[in-house]
């Protein structure tokens, strides 16, 4: 009887254990949780991309009393000498900046420096309206071989990766320009240059995306104007009597401009920054 006393209590108390097991609280591990992209923080990159612009030259001179030209010959080597001269080249180059967010805003700077290739000549001729059979000729050339701009940045992420972003600040550039004025009533010639680091603005609009780690690509557009340069000279020279004869009363002024729309995409790697935690 004791032992079938003892086997009951035995059951009873494990049936008692297991009930109790199912009522004890149960853990589930936390999600892990997924890091968001944070903007702020120092980057560098590169790009590369194309540039199409525009230059127009320009050559006049004056008409002082007792010199070369006729009053006529005057305005016709101004428009003669107003010219045009369209360039396009692959650019690409080197960048650098740094990226405050602010909530879903961000603010930033940028520099860079890149291969900007541009480079044209133009040239026209034209009949000396008081001389049938005499005629002159004006050359021109521009070149730019880099340009460097440094800009701000203000965008919005349309998501936590990917940012709107408009853009605008200085543009700097090396700009060259040459001319050259020669006719057939006296074989007399002329020449001016233009070495000028320009600086001059430039406006744009880009988007970036942020592909993890550190890394993101963009694709940008700018437009950039140079502003206008220009010199004269008094070195207006003919062969009179088998002699160069120099005429330094005679007047040229040149001039140069210089526009360009850039369109460029890039690669960019931010240093550190903090990071946001998301579940």
């Amino acid at each position: 009887m004791k032992k079938i006393a003892l086997a009951l209590s035995l059951a009873l108390f494990g049936t008692a254990s297991a009930f109790a097991a199912d009522l004890a609280p149960s853990y589930t591990k936390a999600p892990a949780m997924a890091p968001v992209y944070n903007w702020t923080g120092f980057y560098i990159g590169g790009n590369v991309g194309g540039q199409w612009g525009s230059s127009d030259p320009s050559t006049t001179t004056l008409f002082p009393v007792a010199t070369y030209f006729a009053d006529s010959s005057v305005t016709a080597i101004g428009t003669v000498g107003a010219q045009h001269i369209n360039s396009s080249s692959v650019t690409g180059g080197f960048t650098a900046g740094y990226n405050w967010q602010v909530n879903n805003a961000v603010f930033g700077l940028e520099g860079d420096i890149n291969y900007f290739g541009f480079k044209g000549s133009a040239s026209g001729s034209a009949v000396y309206p008081c001389c049938t059979f005499s005629s002159f000729t004006v050359n021109s050339s521009v070149s730019a071989d880099w340009l460097a701009t440094i800009r701000g940045r203000v965008g919005f992420l349309a998501t936590p990766n990917w940012l709107i972003y408009a853009t605008g600040g200085a543009a700097i550039a090396d700009v060259k320009a040459n001319f050259t004025f020669t006719d057939t009533f006296a074989s007399a010639t002329e020449s001016g240059a233009i070495r000028d680091t320009r600086v001059g603005w430039t406006a744009g609009l880009g988007g970036e995306y942020a592909v993890g780690n550190g890394w993101s690509l963009k694709a940008e557009y700018l437009y950039v104007d140079l502003g206008r340069a220009s010199m004269t000279s008094n070195n207006l020279t003919a062969p009179f009597g088998g002699a160069a004869f120099p005429m330094p009363a005679q007047t040229f002024t040149h001039s140069v401009d210089l526009k360009s729309n850039i369109v460029r995409v890039g690669v960019n790697y931010k240093f550190g920054g903090p990071v946001v935690a998301r579940y």
